[in-house]
């Protein structure tokens, strides 16, 4: 499938697909046109990408997630390599969440004096 069907069945742009491309995340070959092709499981490859996109994942993770993924998401095949990169990713997220929660006390208290 083109770009264009690939986008349309998505609701991913084609400057996405091509960017997800570049990062290594989605493959496609050329057709003698010059045109992108895609397979048909490019569309849940797709879709695994937003999804994890969704989640907070950096492309480079989702790198390493997205080889341990087969169909829906849900079931992850859950590679060790893949447990470490989770974690790792949970510890940075516990980590953002206990400085947001200290700047929005730090803001409470400022409006508490006002």
């Amino acid at each position: 499938m083109l770009i264009g069907e690939l986008s349309a069945r998505t609701g991913a742009s084609q400057r996405m697909l091509r960017y997800y491309g570049q990062q290594g995340l989605l493959r496609s070959e050329r057709d003698v046109n010059g045109y992108r092709v895609y397979q048909a499981d490019a569309v849940t490859t797709v879709r695994q990408i937003r999804a994890l996109l969704e989640l907070g994942l950096s492309t480079g993770v989702i790198a390493e997630v997205l080889p341990c993924a087969a169909g829906d998401l849900a079931e992850l095949d859950l590679c060790p390599e893949v447990v470490r990169t989770i974690r790792r990713e949970l510890d940075a997220l516990d980590e953002r969440i206990d400085t947001l929660r200290q700047n929005r006390g730090a803001l409470a208290g400022y409006l508490a004096g006002v």
